[in-house]
């Protein structure tokens, strides 16, 4: 039985006008070492739980506390003890049924496969020198137009026996240098620092749902997103453990930096890998996601679901998301997958935000969906509007022969040219 159903999208959409906006910045975890605050958004709720764990698997919980109802949609649990290393998941009552246990969809770290997050300190994930790490130049003025981008999956880069590096598919093992395969070549960052690029674009590293991290030689893209604001486990030495992933991504950009290469990262807020189950739906069931008219989850990303990026509280999601990757790991551009299923606004209060933060970083997308969206195309990012979007680039799919090496590349699979039209 579905976990909430709607008898139309006009049914769902009167109900979601209903559900206040909340303004606050401590959306999820705020921690101090005398007390952790957990803030959850949950409108249709009438009673919600936190969850304690010793453990990011497995095992029962240490402690069930009641969350208490608070201002515009949110509900609070104040934990005044030392909570550091301690896991935890949320549940929600709505229609007088308990949901399932989930993370928090703001968790910043996580246990082993993303099951429950983790409370941690995120000042003691910072490498020795983090606080002076800065973006290398790239050209005299930064521009866009003269980045030259080279697209990389994390595990392929050092997975090879012959890599030369030390740890292989991991983080780490693109951190380091010095490495070469038995031809005595460079391998791994010395060899992408030998290309001339200019940009490291990184397909997907936050947390994704194809990988059991429990497993050695584990493979995926990483295009189904889980918890969007946690590294990938399974690019760490040790995936149990939130705080090992967050340094060693870290590590991995301060690499980066140090060698004169920026880093932009892949992301896909387009979708999530589950729907029925995921966070968003557990909590505030269909809210985050688009219907069709009869009600039901609408999939213009062909993988079961879209999300409705002009929602308020999906718009803020994204806003505070992409926002943190930049303040905590130095972020140097964004390439957002499917874009054009996102409206142009929230595509333009990200661009204005961020270049307000960081004013030559580097945002594109690829302007086209997967399939049919109920929102009206003229309000969506999509390659025909692309003179509507502010200091974004959209992909142009066509077949260019002797494209010039000073304009902005990048090879998509199954796209033939990847050359972007700035606007």
């Amino acid at each position: 039985m579905a976990w909430f159903a709607f008898s139309s999208a006009v049914d769902a959409q009167y109900q979601f006008d209903a559900y206040p906006s909340y303004k606050g910045s401590d959306l999820g975890l705020t921690y101090t070492p005398t007390s952790s605050i957990f803030r959850i958004w949950s409108p249709p709720a009438s009673a919600m739980e936190l969850k304690l764990y010793e453990a990011g698997t497995g095992g029962v919980e240490k402690e069930t506390i009641p969350m208490q109802k608070s201002i515009s949609g949110t509900w609070v649990a104040v934990v005044n003890r030392d909570l550091k290393g301690m896991f935890y998941t949320v549940r929600a009552k709505i229609n007088d049924r308990w949901g399932n246990e989930v993370t928090d969809p703001y968790a910043r770290a996580t246990g082993i496969n993303g099951q429950r997050a983790q409370v941690i300190d995120l000042k003691e994930t910072n490498p020795v020198g983090w606080e002076k790490d800065q973006s290398p130049n790239f050209s005299d003025q930064n521009l866009p137009t003269d980045a030259i981008i080279y697209e990389l999956h994390v595990r392929d880069a050092t997975i090879d026996e012959e890599s030369g590096a030390k740890h292989k598919g991991k983080f780490l093992g693109l951190a380091e240098t010095g490495t070469k395969n038995k031809a005595g070549l460079s391998t791994g960052l010395d060899h992408i620092k030998e290309l001339g690029i200019t940009h490291v674009h990184l397909l997907p590293f936050y947390d994704y749902n194809s990988v059991d991290e429990t497993k050695t030689g584990q493979y995926n893209w990483g295009y189904d997103p889980v918890n969007y604001n946690v590294p990938e486990g399974s690019y760490s030495t040790d995936a149990s453990d939130g705080r090992t992933r967050i340094r060693e991504l870290k590590q991995m950009i301060q690499a980066f930096h140090q060698n004169g290469l920026r880093v932009v990262m892949d992301v896909v807020y387009n979708h999530t890998a589950l729907t029925e189950t995921s966070n968003f739906n557990q909590l505030v069931p269909g809210y985050y996601y688009r219907q069709k008219p009869d009600g039901s989850f609408s999939d213009a990303t062909a993988c079961g679901n879209e999300t409705a990026s002009e929602r308020a509280m999906m718009r803020k999601f994204m806003l505070e998301s992409v926002v943190y990757w930049v303040k905590e790991y130095h972020m140097d551009g964004f390439r957002f997958d499917l874009m054009g299923v996102h409206d142009i606004e929230t595509m333009n209060l990200i661009s204005d935000t961020l270049h307000k933060i960081k004013p030559d970083i580097l945002l594109y997308g690829e302007g086209w969906t997967a399939g049919a969206s109920p929102y009206p195309e003229e309000k969506r990012a999509v390659k025909k509007n692309a003179h509507l979007l502010k200091g974004i680039a959209v992909f142009i799919a066509a077949q260019v022969v002797g494209v010039n090496r000073s304009r902005v590349m990048l090879k998509e699979a199954g796209v033939d040219s990847g050359v972007m039209a700035i606007s």
